[in-house]
Parts: structure tokens; sequence; C-alpha cells
């Protein structure tokens, strides 16, 4: 049987109160030594910075806005804490918005940035049981 994981992969992006200024090279000892810091290493991937809204927005993330329908129907305050044009109904929120998307490439659920982890999880181990007979067909 073919191997199944659970891959995540991460965005960094400066669009959203300009939370992520470095450059390549700072991101990550940014992560392990200042935010959130603690030797913090990511266990996932980690994507070179961009734009996930916007004019100049990377096209996975036009894809995965125009899959799933939008999370939330306000920006809060807008003013000088998002920072690209124009503003879409469907673009990510802020930091931390999270996709799924299946083994067969299409996307499958969107979360709010401040949906709880174990929501998440629970939703994610859900969607998995219903694509395997069990858990263990994941990871073996």
């Amino acid at each position: 049987m073919k191997s199944r994981r659970l891959t995540v992969l991460g965005f960094p992006c400066n669009q959203f109160g300009k939370q992520e200024p470095g450059e390549r090279h700072e991101i990550l000892p940014g992560l392990k030594h200042v935010r959130p810091g603690n030797g913090f290493v990511p266990n996932f991937l980690l994507f070179e910075k961009s734009d996930v809204n916007g004019q100049n927005e990377q096209e996975v993330f036009t894809f995965l806005k125009n899959s799933c329908p939008p999370v939330g129907d306000s920006f809060g305050d807008p003013d000088k804490r998002l920072f690209w044009t124009p503003l879409k109904v469907n673009d990510i929120k802020w930091n931390f918005e999270k996709f799924l998307v299946g083994p067969d490439g299409k996307p499958v659920m969107r979360w709010h940035p401040s949906v709880n982890i174990s929501e998440i999880r629970a939703d994610i181990r859900k969607y998995l049981l219903q694509l395997y007979t069990s858990v263990e067909d994941i990871f073996n």
C-alpha cells in the first residue's frame, strides 16, 4: 500500500500588520530565536515569503480561495493592518488562516484564523477517516 501522509505547508507573508518583515535568510532564525523563540524549529515545509492576497498574490492562493467559500464576512478595521489592494470578500483575512487540500489536489476545507486548533484537528481527522478505513492507513 502506498504511504498516505498529512503534509503541513507554511507560507510566510507580510501582508497582515507587517508581521513578517524578514528576508528569506532571516525567517527561520527569527522563528527560532525571536517569535516564538525558545529554539522553535518548524516541523513542516516552509515556503518563501510571498503575497497571499491582492495584485501580486501567488496563483496557489487564487486557486485555494476560489475553491473554498470565504471564512467570515469582515476584515475588521483594515486601516494600517492589511497591506494589499484590492480587498476581496474571499481574501485570506489574517495570518494562520488554514486550508485542507485532499490527496487529489482539490481544496476540501478552509478555516478562519480564530478557529481553535482542536476543531481543525477534529475536522481533519473526520475527513481522513472518510478517505481511509482507519487512521493507521494514513501512516502505514
